[in-house]
């Protein structure tokens, strides 16, 4: 399984947030803005904090593991690898919200003096914080779930030629 790019959820973001500051725009001359809810920020808030309880429960039992402990339950690869793939797609998802999100949220900055467009930037200012910190808790999961290096494999193929 590859490791996530911190390259490329900050491109989807810088795309996503263009793509929408000028959707928010067109959108605008018309006359009306879609609104950014305020579930947005609470739902991501909660993935990452389900990332992050996923990250830790997996780290404290693989802690367990390498000190041998005897009540120290085991870790399925299974499982493990599942959790790296939820935390891979709810990053890349959340760098695609909080780049709509973001754009937005530019695009509202230019009317602060309207009170319900200064609610809608909050709001996605708010989105766009969470979605970080879903992306920082996905990451943070992958690297607990990361296999060390296997050196015997590599020497021994080295060896071999």
């Amino acid at each position: 399984m590859r490791e996530l790019r911190i390259r490329l959820l900050a491109g989807v973001f810088a795309v996503a947030g263009i793509l929408s500051w000028a959707g928010a725009r067109l959108w605008n001359s018309v006359g009306t803005l879609p609104s950014v809810p305020l579930a947005a920020p609470i739902v991501l808030t909660l993935i990452a904090v389900v990332l992050l309880s996923t990250a830790l429960s997996i780290r404290a039992r693989l802690k367990a593991q390498r000190e041998r402990r005897p009540e120290a339950k085991g870790v399925d690869p299974l499982m493990a690898a599942r959790a790296v793939v939820f935390g891979q797609a709810s990053a890349l998802v959340a760098a695609l919200v909080s780049g709509m999100y973001g754009g937005t949220g530019v695009f509202l900055l230019e009317s602060l003096d309207i009170p319900a467009r200064r609610d809608q930037a909050i709001y996605a200012g708010f989105s766009v914080a969470a979605g970080i910190a879903v992306i920082a808790a996905a990451i943070f999961l992958e690297r607990v779930c990361k296999l060390p290096e296997d050196d015997d494999h590599n020497t021994g193929a080295a060896s071999a030629a």
